[in-house]
């Protein structure tokens, strides 16, 4: 498994992805998609097995330490030279989960996040995954002010 920044002709395959992992109120639009990939350099990954695209990670970068809605959908609220890397999107397709790929997706983006001097990454999570995430060092900072999809989130923080 290879993991490489995002292009735009990979944006059909992040769409079937995004669209097969969330559900329509929760999924991020082929627009917005197709917006991440060009403006999140270096914030925008996937990752491919043989050739094929069976994962990705990405979200903005902000000064903000916890994410806003409005943020979802427009790629305004990203400053290359903010504090905090925000993930908007972990997706592993169906048949590749449990198989080490979303945390490798996650370590890269925390790596890369370190390396660029930030001083964190931000999430949201449902209660579900807040364990998941916790590996890696997040703290779940409680719900989440976030009603994207109409969903309990909460906020969690990974601060270097």
């Amino acid at each position: 498994m290879i993991i490489r920044s995002a292009k735009p002709e990979d944006l059909e395959h992040i769409n079937t992805i995004e669209s097969r992992c969330f559900p329509e109120a929760e999924a991020a639009s082929r627009a917005a998609l197709k917006e991440r990939i060009s403006a999140f350099e270096g914030c925008f990954f996937v990752a491919e097995t043989d050739g094929k695209i069976v994962g990705f990670i990405n979200g903005c970068i902000s000064n903000e330490d916890t994410i806003q809605d409005e943020a979802y959908e427009s790629v305004r609220y990203h400053d290359p030279y903010g504090k905090y890397q925000m993930v908007f999107g972990l997706d592993v397709l169906p048949d590749y989960q449990h198989q080490g790929i979303a945390q490798r997706l996650m370590d890269h983006l925390i790596k890369t996040a370190k390396d660029r001097g930030q001083l964190g990454v931000v999430l949201t999570c449902k209660e579900r995954l807040i364990g998941f995430y916790e590996q890696f060092g997040f703290v779940n900072a409680g719900k989440s002010a976030s009603t994207h999809g109409n969903v309990t989130w909460y906020d969690m923080r990974l601060l270097f």
